[in-house]
């Protein structure tokens, strides 16, 4: 690498921090709401985003697998029972980077607090349940873009089970049958959530996840929730996201400002 190489690569890492330490107190909280079907953190997230607006904040949610460019491939794929678990990891990454680039970090950027229903996490856990490497998915979803904090409704396999028996049955991938053979869903989707919940709390220790326990009463669970997000603390963009945000913003490190406008 030449000289001059070099010292332009050297300016724009210099740039670039400078733009991400600018803007860290004038962006938005990216907040995540994690775990097992039926724990009750899509409930919680719903009651979270009412409270924060009564606050004053302006708020964006966005939920797992809702890109309306990919979704309706995996549905397709999902109805025909054709996803491997590599497919199923690479589509969902697409969903997922696509929804990151175009809703979670503009909305980032212009101050707004996100809030997402599932997010990487729910990935590693299910693809790690699915029998895949947890480095390959990392790298499938590089350059990774860490939340602020991720609330983690802990639940046991046996209430997940029951409370999803009690409302339907589990569906083809959500039970697992595309990796457990097991013909009978919900037998199915008893052994595949275990392991996905095995890999969850592996997560949680590693990623520093808030807990939250599952099983309490949803008025329980929102008041903790408050309580835990007032104590809470920004990620710094420059300790963590760096990488992420250098690929969104691209080789010029422009802001993409067609998007902050919607």
């Amino acid at each position: 690498m030449g000289k001059k190489t070099e010292a332009k690569r050297d300016a724009a890492n210099r740039r670039l921090v400078e733009l991400v330490r600018a803007q860290q107190e004038k962006r938005g909280l990216l907040i995540v709401f994690e775990g097992p079907e039926a724990s009750g953190k899509t409930t919680q997230r719903k009651l979270f985003k009412t409270w924060l607006q009564s606050e004053g904040h302006d708020v964006v949610s966005t939920s797992w697998n809702s890109s309306p460019l990919i979704n309706p491939l995996i549905r397709a794929r999902k109805m025909a029972h054709s996803l491997g678990p590599e497919d199923y990891c690479l589509l969902h990454a697409a969903d997922f980077r696509q929804r990151l680039e175009l809703e979670i970090l503009p909305a980032l950027w212009a101050g707004k607090t996100v809030l997402a229903d599932r997010y990487l996490f729910t990935a590693l856990a299910r693809d790690a349940a699915r029998g895949l490497d947890l480095d390959w998915v990392l790298n499938v979803y590089a350059p990774l873009f860490w939340p602020d904090l991720v609330f983690y409704f802990e639940l046991s396999g046996e209430t997940s089970e029951r409370r999803v028996a009690a409302t339907k049955e589990p569906k083809f991938y959500e039970a697992g049958q595309d990796v457990t053979d097991i013909e009978d869903p919900l037998e199915s989707f008893r052994s595949f959530i275990g392991r996905v919940i095995h890999e969850y709390k592996a997560l949680a220790q590693i990623f520093q996840f808030v807990t939250v326990d599952g099983e309490k009463s949803i008025y329980d669970q929102h008041r903790a929730i408050r309580k835990l997000y007032l104590a809470g603390q920004r990620r710094s963009w420059e300790d963590w996201n760096v990488e992420a945000v250098a690929d969104w913003l691209g080789p010029n490190l422009q802001v993409p400002e067609a998007h902050l406008a919607q």
